[in-house]
């Protein structure tokens, strides 16, 4: 089930549970994965692509494999925030996964994500090789990260906890 916003996706998710956070590129499908308390994102894997029902296939495994609860995946929106043919393509890819399965599935606004993993790469001393072996899944890991930081603040304020 698609799920537009992260307010309508937090109740969703049982406690205890890891959601997993996806960075669809054409070539590659960067994979992060949470903890159960739902408060660290980190990489997993990268998985290359081959065509949807082998992508799907291998996802699915990372999900029952790992007892996830529900699925993000990075919006590529333009600089003006408006949506393009690549927002049109992981639209889709969400649409045909939601038929494979039945958790909820939602979109996170990943604009600069992969400059951000580029730059925190960049700053280890990672080689060249290794960033690009590394970087869809690094950036998947910060398209989650935001999810995650902003599960925190809604879960903080339900509480009436301050910041």
């Amino acid at each position: 089930m698609i799920i537009e916003t992260i307010d309508d996706f937090a109740p969703l998710l049982p406690r205890g549970r890891p959601i997993l956070g996806l960075d669809l590129g054409e070539k590659t499908i960067g994979v992060a994965t949470s903890d159960g308390l739902l408060s660290v994102a980190t990489p997993l894997e990268t998985v290359r692509r081959k065509k949807f029902t082998l992508d799907a296939a291998r996802l699915q495994e990372l999900i029952a494999g790992r007892n996830v609860a529900g699925v993000v995946l990075g919006l590529p929106r333009n600089m003006d925030g408006s949506e393009g043919a690549r927002c049109q393509s992981t639209r889709a890819f969400a649409r045909n996964f939601e038929r494979l399965w039945p958790g909820p599935i939602t979109f996170w606004d990943e604009r600069l994500s992969t400059v951000a993993a580029e730059r925190a790469l960049l700053e280890a001393d990672t080689s060249r090789k290794r960033r690009a072996e590394v970087i869809d899944h690094v950036a998947a890991s910060y398209i989650l990260q935001g999810v995650l930081d902003r599960l925190d603040h809604i879960r903080r304020n339900a509480k009436g906890t301050p910041e």
